[in-house]
């Protein structure tokens, strides 16, 4: 399993729309090969993140070259106020709890 935890920040007035496009976004990103899981959440006042599960590091490629992704980051990269920071891991799912 690969896993990518994006992080950034917008203005505390630029927050709801980040949220917005992401949640917007979601349903396209999780029906796409390879998705597991696609997160977007807030974080305190200016904070946004984005936890990403995906079958491999390949699938995760085909999404960040994308249309979809391509489309958000035209609508978020204006809104950040620092460039992201994007962390990445090869996992193994040792167990699921429901």
């Amino acid at each position: 399993m690969f896993i990518a935890h994006v992080t950034f920040t917008t203005s505390a007035a630029d927050r709801f729309t980040a949220i917005a496009t992401l949640r917007a976004e979601a349903a396209t990103v999780r029906a796409m090969s390879g998705c597991i899981a696609f997160t977007p959440f807030a974080d305190g006042t200016t904070g946004i993140g984005i936890l990403h599960e995906w079958q491999s590091a390949e699938a995760f490629a085909a999404y960040t070259t994308s249309p979809t992704f391509a489309e958000t980051g035209r609508t978020l990269r204006p809104l950040m106020t620092a460039p992201p920071v994007s962390k990445r891991f090869d996992a193994t799912l040792i167990e699921a709890v429901d």
